[in-house]
């Protein structure tokens, strides 16, 4: 019975701390104003960092180089490709005056790194503010320069937007991806609207060049192969010079995974990044990951043993409530109602997949980009 209370009264504890980071934090979100007043009087770079995507290029360049936007160039970073990357990015720069292609060829110092070809790019680069994306993405609208954009202002020198993934009918796996895309977001999101963001994700990111120079680049974490979107916003983003945006038409879109492996693969090396971040985000990032487990794990012991099971009950209700309806919120602005439904399941079984990524990932060391 001693143990059993200890279980007791330590899950009462996680469910106020779950409960603490929902309406605290992730209740920041629910108040965000989606609505920002385009400014169309920035020069903008979009840049576009591919390796072996010549396909994805063909099918997605059209919805950039097309967007409703009076002043923008577009920088296509090829790295070292070996498919007809190249090719394809040479066709669009003949035909269009506002594209610009990057040859990058393997450095022995930079072997087969995204962050050495994305540094030539931006050097390349004419205009101060930098949007980003990636070679399988796609804008959802063609004001999607425009919405990015207006996030600028004197003070607010990065901008986080959101990246979705495209959806997959009666698909568990686009499911999950999705739901983990949402809740990374979430998070981020609302960190940064209460004073601390730490990362953002290179499908759909902008910052002003002078950052990047002040900066001294990626320097600082260039030995790690992950990690030019998040480490370096970890690295540069305050309470004062970062904004979100989260307009419909500020959205991106990319090609989910199809086979459970390339995501876990693509994972194992996202998951490696955390652990350069400041110590305070991670400290708040482990703090939710292990109240979430702790939630589940004495959760069904305590049902199980049926100890004191109608406290239990209750304080598994207030949890689900609380968490049900800051997702209601959350989802709507980003248009994924359809995994409401889902969350035990998929919260679950993320919860489980994380735990042994970070476990693989302690026995050996994941793949690099590409």
């Amino acid at each position: 019975m001693i143990l059993l209370d200890f279980v007791f009264y330590t899950f009462l504890v996680v469910v106020c701390i779950q409960v603490s980071y929902f309406i605290l934090v992730f209740g920041k979100f629910s108040s965000l104003k989606e609505k920002i007043e385009p400014n169309n009087n920035l020069p903008v770079s979009v840049l576009i960092c591919a390796k072996n995507e010549a396909e994805n290029l063909k099918t997605f360049l059209p919805s950039i180089v097309n967007q409703d936007y009076p002043n923008f160039q577009i920088v296509l970073i090829n790295d070292a490709s070996y498919d007809n990357t190249l090719e394809v990015m040479e066709e669009y720069a003949n035909n269009y005056n506002h594209v610009k292609v990057v040859n990058v060829e393997n450095n022995e110092k930079f072997w087969a790194n995204k962050k050495y070809a994305l540094t030539l790019g931006i050097k390349v680069a004419k205009h101060n503010f930098l949007l980003f994306t990636d070679a399988d993405c796609h804008p959802v609208s063609k004001n999607w320069i425009s919405e990015m954009s207006a996030g600028f202002n004197n003070n607010k020198t990065i901008v986080l937007g959101y990246g979705a993934y495209s959806k997959i009918k009666n698909s568990f796996l686009n499911k999950l991806i999705r739901f983990e895309t949402f809740l990374t977001a979430l998070q981020y999101v609302s960190f940064a609207k209460i004073g601390m963001p730490y990362m953002g994700v290179g499908r759909n990111l902008a910052y002003k060049k002078e950052e990047f120079f002040k900066a001294n680049g990626f320097m600082n974490h260039m030995n790690i192969r992950s990690g030019d979107d998040d480490l370096f916003i970890n690295q540069i983003a305050t309470q004062y010079n970062t904004e979100v945006c989260l307009t419909k038409d500020s959205f991106t879109e990319s090609v989910p995974k199809t086979k459970f492996k390339d995501w876990i693969n693509q994972k194992r090396r996202h998951i490696t990044t955390a652990n350069h971040y400041k110590t305070e985000h991670k400290y708040i990032l482990a703090l939710f990951y292990v109240s979430q487990l702790l939630f589940w794990i004495l959760s069904i012991t305590l049902i199980a043993t049926l100890f004191k099971w109608k406290v239990v009950v209750c304080f598994i209700i207030i949890r689900f409530t609380t968490q049900f309806t800051i997702y209601i919120k959350a989802s709507n602005k980003l248009d994924e109602k359809d995994l409401i439904p889902f969350i035990p399941i998929l919260e679950l079984f993320l919860i489980g997949t994380q735990l042994s990524i970070f476990i693989s990932n302690i026995i050996s060391k994941p793949k690099h980009w590409k």
